[in-house]
């Protein structure tokens, strides 16, 4: 837990310390996700996103399909396929698939009415047009409150840790990182949604980097 924290702690500061930026796009994320507990233990989830943005418009379909596995009552363990075609203005452009592996660890600690738990996602990456297997690890602390009634704050930091470089992954180690805030709140027993705002910064090598201010809206239903 410490390594991990050291780890965010400094690809936030990387974050702030960054030179001026290149170029701001405005996107847009609708994600629906759907959960299944077919046993006490196993659980199946769907998740699927779809991303626009001010200067690419649709540019990305995002479905991924994990099975997760509960350890123990903080700890699941999970597997999966990530299926992303990438598109220019609705026209496709590139397919990536991934297979990823993720660790989720519940109420790690708590500070004052926040909650925190983590999640680190290992992915290998293929592009169909390129060759090689690109590497990463995704490390994230989530610290949760609730707010007023049933609504909750999520706050959390997510950056990207590139493990090799390929034709397709060209940035050795931190990639980018995500910082978000979001609002839930359910909308029936198996329901509930989700709104927010996420800031991506993308590093690029001796030069400006580059930013995504995304207002992220979400459905989700369990089973």
């Amino acid at each position: 837990m410490r390594s991990l924290t050291k780890s965010i702690a400094i690809a936030m500061l990387c974050g702030a310390s960054s030179p001026a930026v290149a170029s701001d796009d405005a996107a847009y994320w609708q994600n629906l996700n759907l959960s299944i507990k077919v046993s006490d233990e196993v659980r199946i989830s769907s998740e699927t996103s779809f991303r626009s943005s001010d200067a690419r418009g649709f540019y990305q379909l995002q479905q991924v399909l994990m099975v997760g596995y509960k350890v123990s009552k903080n700890v699941t363990v999970s597997a999966g396929y990530v299926h992303a075609p990438n598109y220019s203005h609705g026209d496709f452009t590139s397919m990536e698939r991934r297979f990823r592996q993720q660790l989720n660890m519940d109420n790690l600690a708590k500070i004052g009415p926040f909650s925190l738990s983590g999640r680190v996602r290992l992915e290998q990456r293929f592009r169909d047009d390129r060759s090689g297997t690109g590497w990463r690890v995704r490390p994230q602390i989530k610290a949760v409150a609730p707010l007023f009634g049933k609504v909750k704050i999520n706050l959390a930091s997510e950056p990207y840790f590139n493990l090799n470089t390929t034709s397709f992954q060209t940035v050795d180690g931190l990639d980018r990182i995500r910082n978000s805030a979001t609002f839930t709140a359910p909308l029936g027993k198996k329901l509930g949604i989700e709104i927010g705002y996420m800031n991506q910064h993308g590093f690029v090598p001796n030069a400006p980097g580059r930013v995504d201010h995304v207002i992220m809206t979400g459905l989700s239903a369990s089973f």
